[in-house]
């Protein structure tokens, strides 16, 4: 499976025949946000509105599913609501709001160009430090 769903699913007794119990409490966040982005790639959907979708996940499966949508979703139309700046990164528009007011909107690039904007304080804040002694550099 493209979302790495296989083990799970297969785990399961009856595997892809398995019940999903109210509300998929017998799947974890993650898994259900990749069950989820699933049904959306099974659709072939050309408009997604993602509210969130990395917010309860690991490092490795937010990662996964940054490149699930950009290689499957690259020809549609993906709306991103996201506090985790890696969830909005690669897109072609960031619209930045601040108590539900737009408070600015430009290319990722372009914004991070502009060393006072919001974005690219926001961006400087949560990213590790680029010091090469750093044992959180980014390489």
């Amino acid at each position: 499976m493209k979302l790495c769903l296989g083990v799970e699913v297969r785990k399961k007794e009856l595997k892809l025949d398995s019940p999903v119990s109210e509300n998929g409490q017998n799947w974890s966040v993650g898994q259900r946000q990749l069950v989820c982005l699933g049904r959306v790639l099974l659709k072939r959907s050309k408009v997604l509105v993602l509210d969130e979708v990395t917010a309860s996940v690991d490092t490795a499966t937010d990662n996964l599913i940054q490149e699930t949508l950009r290689q499957h979703f690259a020809d549609c139309t993906v709306v991103t609501i996201a506090h985790r700046i890696s969830s909005v990164i690669d897109s072609d528009m960031v619209l930045l709001l601040d108590q539900g007011l737009i408070k600015e909107h430009d290319s990722p690039g372009r914004l991070l160009e502009d060393k006072s904007s919001s974005f690219s304080k926001l961006v400087a804040e949560y990213t590790p430090s680029r010091n090469p002694n750093s044992a959180e550099a980014v390489n």
